[in-house]
């Protein structure tokens, strides 16, 4: 086995493929292209290039690293990874054992770490070698197994294990992965996702939105763990039997020397990632001609970026609309159909989308109200929590909390957010989780976070602080307290003193309040 473009000479693999029976396993993509796209690059990431038939032949043998570690059928293995070419390996090493993927974003800290291992009961965990200290701090509290990813060495580790060469079979409705994710009160929650929901929302992203088949390359700079980088970007590239090529930290100008360099057809990307990309000193000197699709989503995309896209690099881009809970993609303008910009479009295929009011009564079009979605992309539920599950689909429809408008066409436009969620930089950040932090701070007597509009990373996190008196602490210093607690993207840059405004009830008004970052 070798992390290259050559095809392995073991004949387990091709037997195994012929062989094994059929399942609702999406590992089993994978699988099937290691025999009819050997050869085929799956996976790039700079000078590293693995063809399926690698991809299968070291995911083959991490299951088996994975079994040796306990790891069996709904076995729960946390994954805290980066862009790099082992996510998929080990991804799809999982999910070939009919495990359940818990991907996490490797900035977090040890406590929120703990937290998603203690709730998901995640048995395994694997992480890359330069987030492992924060992962031994959370494995000293809950006792999670840990195995650490040297990069130099585990090519090496990968050849001495037995590789698994049958996929699980698993149905429709078991589960594939848990995302964590979270509104603004209480804790994170995981929404499952079945292999069901993850391959509709794949087909229906690669048959109708992408048209992605062998050949096409898709820029990898999403995050993995997340769910847009997952579904529209590895599990499509391995469905379609295409190429993802990976970028591990984002920086506009990299990125299009990488369309340059690899012939990217398909660029995925969030808001901030197009204005990045508008913004390199001359972008035209960057041969971006192979681009035939550009896709946006995350956060609402500002019409004037969406214009200098399309002008720049001569390309279509689409806006699309989703959640964890919905795989992502509910709705998307369609590139063979009419668009319209500032719109996230009409529900994709398998998908239902409804504007309602409090009472879940449907509204006329042009009325504002909450996105209700029901379809084959909604989630199973949200794991252990069926209190919160049951309040999340109610009648079978989904509530998203996010307030938007249809118009006559059937298009639907983003007005606001129900829920006080911020995104910042295509990272969801939830205000309840940083307000806690505040409140252990010893000077801080009442905390309020909210995001405010930002340039390049579409919001900032801004927090209006009420100290206890005679407090002698500045804004600077409850900036860093805060920021050595919690993932550095979810700190707030901003911080200033002064009273809450409240309502009759004594509850915080947030929407009173403004914070200027200057």
């Amino acid at each position: 086995m070798t992390l290259s473009s050559a095809r392995p000479t073991d004949p387990e693999i091709e037997d195994a493929a012929a062989t094994a029976p059929a399942s609702a396993n999406i590992a089993e993509w994978l699988r099937g292209h290691a025999a009819d796209l050997a050869d085929h690059p799956a996976i790039r990431q700079g000078d590293v290039t693995l063809s399926y038939a690698a991809l299968d032949a070291a995911a083959a043998r991490a299951a088996g690293l994975l079994v040796a570690h306990g790891i069996r059928a709904g076995d729960r293995v946390a994954v805290i990874i980066p862009n790099v070419v082992h996510f998929p390996i080990v991804y799809y090493a999982a999910l070939r054992l009919g495990a359940i993927v818990v991907p996490m974003n490797p900035l977090l800290k040890a406590g929120e770490i703990a937290y998603t291992w203690r709730d998901s009961g995640a048995k395994v965990a694997v992480v890359f070698g330069m987030f492992a200290e924060e992962a031994a701090k959370a494995a000293a509290d809950t006792g999670t197994d840990v195995i650490v990813i040297d990069p130099a060495t585990f090519e090496a580790e990968l050849g001495r294990q037995e590789p698994v060469t049958v996929v699980e079979p698993r149905s429709d409705d078991d589960t594939a992965v848990i995302l964590y994710t979270s509104g603004t009160t209480g804790q994170p929650k995981g929404a499952e996702l079945t292999h069901a929901n993850l391959s509709s929302n794949v087909r229906t992203n690669v048959e109708t939105l992408m048209t992605t088949a062998p050949g096409d390359v898709l820029f990898g700079g999403l995050p993995l763990f997340h769910v847009f980088g997952q579904t529209c970007g590895l599990n499509s590239a391995v469905f379609a039997g295409a190429c993802l090529t990976l970028l591990p930290k984002f920086d506009g100008e990299e990125a299009l020397r990488i369309v340059e360099r690899d012939r990217v057809t398909v660029f995925l990307g969030v808001p901030t990632m197009y204005i990045a990309l508008l913004h390199v000193p001359d972008p035209q000197r960057f041969d971006t001609s192979s681009l035939k699709i550009c896709a946006s989503g995350g956060a609402s995309l500002p019409v004037e970026v969406l214009h200098g896209i399309e002008k720049t690099f001569d390309v279509l881009l689409l806006e699309g609309y989703g959640l964890s809970e919905t795989s992502p993609v509910a709705s998307f303008n369609h590139p063979d159909r009419p668009t319209k910009a500032g719109s996230i479009g009409v529900p994709v295929r398998g998908v239902e989308m409804r504007v309602v009011d409090a009472e879940d009564h449907e509204v006329p079009d042009g009325e504002i109200g909450e996105i209700v979605i029901r379809g084959e992309n909604v989630m199973k539920g949200y794991w252990g929590r069926p209190e919160a599950t049951a309040e999340a689909i109610r009648d079978g429809w989904f509530h998203s909390g996010d307030l938007a408008r249809r118009d006559e066409d059937g298009f639907f436009f983003i007005v606001d957010r129900k829920k006080d969620m911020i995104i910042r930089n295509g990272f969801n950040v939830y205000p309840r989780e940083v307000e806690e932090v505040l409140y252990a701070h010893p000077d801080v007597v009442e905390a309020a976070v909210l995001g405010i509009p930002h340039p390049v990373h579409g919001e900032e996190i801004a927090a209006l602080v009420t100290l206890r008196p005679g407090a002698a602490v500045t804004e600077d210093e409850i900036r860093d307290y805060v920021r050595d607690r919690i993932a550095a993207y979810k700190y707030p840059r901003v911080v200033r003193f002064g009273e809450l405004p409240k309502g009759p009830t004594g509850k915080i008004l947030k929407r009173a309040i403004e914070i200027r970052e200057s």
